[in-house]
């Protein structure tokens, strides 16, 4: 049974860039490639090339890296950040491994890229996560993240004071 692929926004260079590194932290995770080689990997043989009959977007190559280096760096952070934001029986390591690198991805920028607003890091993720998965896991993707969010960046979710 051939499955139609799922309609896509246009994507921008960050947008690649957070598709291919989501890709890239899940070979880590299932195959255990070491960090740079899946750079190297990613970069000369995947990113804005037609692989197996799939156009990869051209992606901002030094975002890819920030994120992929930021989640491998900093996972000892993250993974408990996002385990208190998934339910207490439902912890990560019961998570799929690509929802794993998805959540890990998003909950590093909303950590670390405050340039970027958190609604946006949320729906980009969101939007990731349903290149791969059904709408329901885009659904706990979007709830994690957004509670992620709203612990890291209260104020940007803070009403405007009245006055």
């Amino acid at each position: 049974m051939s499955r139609e692929p799922k309609p896509v926004r246009k994507a921008n260079r960050r947008g690649a860039a957070r598709l291919a590194a989501v890709q890239a932290l899940y070979q880590m995770d299932i195959a255990a490639t070491p960090l740079h080689e899946i750079l190297a990997e990613f970069e000369s043989h995947w990113i804005g090339r037609e692989v197996e009959g799939d156009q990869y977007l051209p992606a901002e190559a030094g975002f890819f890296r920030d994120i992929v280096n930021g989640v491998v760096e900093g996972q000892r952070k993250l993974d408990p950040l996002v385990d208190q934001a998934l339910e207490a029986s439902w912890p990560l390591k019961r998570v799929e491994a690509i929802l794993r690198s998805v959540l890990r991805a998003g909950a590093w920028e909303l950590d670390k890229r405050r340039d970027i607003p958190a609604r946006v890091v949320v729906s980009e993720y969101v939007d990731v996560a349903n290149a791969f998965v059904d709408r329901d896991e885009t659904g706990m993707v979007n709830a994690v993240l957004d509670e992620i969010a709203r612990r890291l960046r209260a104020a940007e979710f803070d009403p405007a004071p009245q006055g």
